[in-house]
């Protein structure tokens, strides 16, 4: 006769299991399947939330050095406001080139109307940004210093707007873009991505709109009044230049003279 197994004869203490979840609970594992809990923990999450986002941020700076962009956060901003609005006749016009396709008359421009230290600095004007501080101080209107970086990165990557949390992130890009472009770069994105007026973006394309040439075939005058737009495209129009407009080009072209090439 086959003997029965001892163990099978004996009691369970704990037939409804309740002590052995008791346990599982103050121990801190889960009732069911004995492992441990997992637990959300806000600060934790927000700390590998922020950590995704700034490697996110600069490897897109990173591929940005090699990868032409399609498109840029502004020009993508104002296409979802016309749509918004309804707005039928709204056309995005941009053309990539690279900057041996584009007139070096007009980076001379550009530089000599908006950033005459762009070669030297690091991504910032700090004297350009002490004169607009105490201009404001003195009862005058903010003026903007913002170097091509920081344009480059506001462009590329933000909106419109002067919220701090706006200029922090342009600040942060502006680190990165100094850091992982050269300057050759650099322009060339400011090139391509710059507005010229509603819906009108690059070189290539304000070049074909505005004087039914290609960029690479701009004169002199015809850079500078580009470059006098860009403080305000909406504002300053560039196919009706008034006198403001007119002097800016005229000073522009004066200042060129003094402006060298980067090496491309």
């Amino acid at each position: 006769m086959k003997r029965a197994d001892p163990r099978s004869l004996r009691i369970d203490p704990d037939p409804d299991g309740e002590r052995r979840r008791a346990a599982r609970a103050r121990l801190g594992l889960d009732e069911r399947t004995g492992e441990p809990r997992r637990h959300f923990r806000p600060i934790a999450f927000l700390v590998r939330v922020v950590l995704c986002a700034v490697l996110l941020s600069i490897g897109a700076v990173a591929a940005l050095r090699v990868i032409d962009p399609p498109l840029s956060a502004l020009m993508f901003g104002e296409w979802v406001v016309a749509l918004r609005d309804g707005d039928a006749d709204y056309r995005l016009e941009y053309a990539w080139r690279p900057l041996a396709a584009i007139s070096p008359l007009l980076a001379r421009a550009v530089i000599a109307a908006e950033d005459q230290k762009f070669r030297d600095h690091h991504g910032f004007d700090f004297a350009a940004i002490e004169d607009a501080l105490a201009t404001r101080d003195a009862g005058g209107r903010l003026r903007g210093a913002s170097t091509i970086s920081q344009q480059v990165a506001k462009n590329l990557f933000l909106w419109r707007g002067r919220h701090w949390v706006r200029k922090g992130l342009e600040a942060w890009f502006t680190v990165w873009i100094e850091l992982l472009w050269p300057k050759a770069r650099i322009l060339e994105i400011y090139l391509n991505v710059a507005q010229f007026g509603r819906g009108l973006y690059g070189a290539q394309a304000a070049s074909r709109h505005f004087f039914a040439r290609p960029a690479r075939d701009l004169d002199a005058p015809q850079a500078a009044l580009l470059a006098a737009a860009l403080p305000n495209p909406l504002r300053y129009r560039v196919d009706v230049p008034d006198a403001a407009m007119r002097r800016r080009q005229a000073w522009i072209l004066r200042q060129m003279q003094g402006v060298a090439m980067l090496k491309q």
